[in-house]
């Protein structure tokens, strides 16, 4: 039998990663969009077809084209320029449930993006160990996208 805090640790995931972006607020949160839809790409650089409807209840989802792919999650909140979070299964194929948050603050002429991934459920040892690395990628990519 598992400790209380054990068990907890083995059922939750919490990632928090922040970035300065040398960018208006609105032009990083556009950014921001375009990494999360049709920008989006793997490690490797290969694209990786994602569409997300930035409305609340909009789906955020891998599109595979005639009908197949991956659900991903809904928009919960949604308030232009500054809040986006979505929640659902993510990447996870499995028992598990997702919120992320981006929160962009503005700067003067700059953007303080940070980022909150909070998950409950089953989460697989690859996950845990790709997660963090992944959330960083995407945010070096939406300051690339926004500062270009």
């Amino acid at each position: 039998m598992y400790a209380q805090d054990e068990l907890t640790e083995k059922l939750t995931l919490d990632i928090v990663k922040e970035i300065e972006i040398d960018a208006p607020v609105s032009v990083a949160f556009d950014a921001l969009l375009e990494q999360l839809g049709p920008l989006n790409a793997r490690p490797d650089g290969e694209p990786l077809p994602m569409k997300l409807e930035p409305w609340p209840g909009g789906r955020w989802y891998r599109d595979l084209d005639n009908s197949n792919g991956h659900f991903w999650g809904h928009v919960q909140v949604i308030k232009r320029p500054t809040l986006l979070e979505i929640t659902g299964p993510l990447f996870m194929s499995y028992a598990a449930i997702s919120h992320v948050q981006y929160r962009l603050t503005p700067q003067g002429d700059a953007t303080h993006l940070a980022l909150r991934h909070q998950a409950l459920g089953c989460v697989i040892q690859e996950h845990r160990d790709g997660v963090a690395h992944g959330w960083q990628r995407l945010l070096e990519q939406i300051r690339h996208q926004a500062q270009a």
